[in-house]
């Protein structure tokens, strides 16, 4: 997979599952299930899926394991 993001600041506005699966080096199928796991930060509009970029960043560092 290769990552087209290489800042924070790179990311769209709203992330699809390709974005978040390229971003977090994981398939697009683990990009799904993280989506529809209580707590991420996903916007549904239609049947579209969606994550807003600054709800996205704050999930990613209240959920990784660095002090």
């Amino acid at each position: 997979m290769h990552c087209s993001f290489k800042t924070k600041e790179d990311l769209p506005a709203t992330l699809s599952a390709t974005d978040i699966s390229r971003y977090l080096g994981i398939s697009k199928a683990n990009s799904y299930q993280l989506m529809d796991s209580k707590g991420f930060p996903t916007l549904r509009i239609g049947k579209r899926k969606l994550v807003p970029k600054d709800k996205f960043l704050i999930w990613i560092n209240s959920n990784s394991n660095c002090n």
